[in-house]
């Protein structure tokens, strides 16, 4: 019989992730040898790695910093909570952050790209999954640069990490303090768009088309139909502008108010949450 105790499975779930019965089978296998067992976890995670493929994967985490007045974030998901907590997934979700601070990336195709430790971070999700004994993936990065770049990360469950991101750049001085707040804002009330120029043409001509018809099913009256057109369009833009959104703090204000009256103008954002 292998030679290992509790605390060494409990240790190797730990620094793996991998499920109670298979940490007990690869110790069986390298005879209570931690390192060895490791290596059978990783070993037989690669030979699953096909059978993985079609598998959901919609927990995992969200990880963000800002440097030099860019902004980086990233989410990686992994399939259960279990593995999401984990210290290896987190340290993975670390390491891919790195390598996007690194390369500058904006977009997913170059962060996968990018080498770290001589290899592609494409390569590195496949040997995590594979340590880990589930499918992982890099969903998406995202860059936001301005004269300052708010982080804000939020966590659903006490017991997980950060499942919620947002990034947001404005302009001004002393901006700092309202940019987290609305950087909260964000996270909490998910607006779509940054201002009503940013909402394509196409969406704002389905809405009137909507919005028209609808008052004419209602019976409204035809020549009162464009205010009331204009009047949900505008219903409209507070559900996802952002800086037409009532405040989360102060709903008497819009946002855009709370941020002109701190001298800041925001210039863009971007939010992430998990699974969404």
């Amino acid at each position: 019989m292998a030679n290992y105790t509790a605390a060494d499975i409990k240790a190797l779930r730990e620094r793996t992730g991998a499920g109670m019965l298979d940490v007990k089978k690869a110790l069986d296998e390298a005879d209570g040898d931690m390192q060895k067992a490791m290596e059978v976890i990783r070993v037989k995670g690669l030979k699953g790695v096909t059978k993985r493929e079609g598998r959901s994967t919609a927990e995992g985490i969200v990880v963000a910093r800002a440097e030099n007045n860019v902004g980086y974030m990233v989410e990686v998901n992994s399939e259960t909570d279990f593995v999401a907590k984990s210290a290896p997934f987190v340290e993975f979700g670390n390491k891919v952050l790195d390598a996007a601070v690194a390369a500058d990336a904006a977009d997913l195709e170059s962060l996968l790209a990018t080498e770290v430790d001589g290899k592609p971070v494409s390569e590195l999700v496949t040997e995590t999954g594979a340590l880990l004994g589930e499918k992982v993936v890099v969903r998406r990065v995202a860059r936001v640069a301005g004269d300052h770049v708010a982080v804000y990360l939020h966590k659903t469950s006490k017991d997980l990490p950060a499942q919620v991101g947002v990034l947001l750049a404005v302009s001004g001085a002393d901006a700092e303090a309202a940019a987290h707040d609305v950087a909260v804002h964000i996270a909490a009330m998910s607006p779509v768009f940054l201002s009503e120029d940013d909402v394509p043409a196409e969406t704002v001509e389905n809405e009137k088309r909507v919005a028209e018809e609808t008052a004419r099913n209602e019976g409204k009256p035809e020549k009162i139909i464009p205010n009331i057109v204009q009047g949900r369009l505008k219903g409209y833009y507070k559900d996802v502008v952002l800086v037409d959104q009532d405040f989360a703090k102060d709903s008497k204000k819009s946002v855009g108010q709370v941020l002109s009256e701190a001298g800041a103008t925001a210039t863009a954002f971007a939010r992430f949450r998990v699974g969404a």
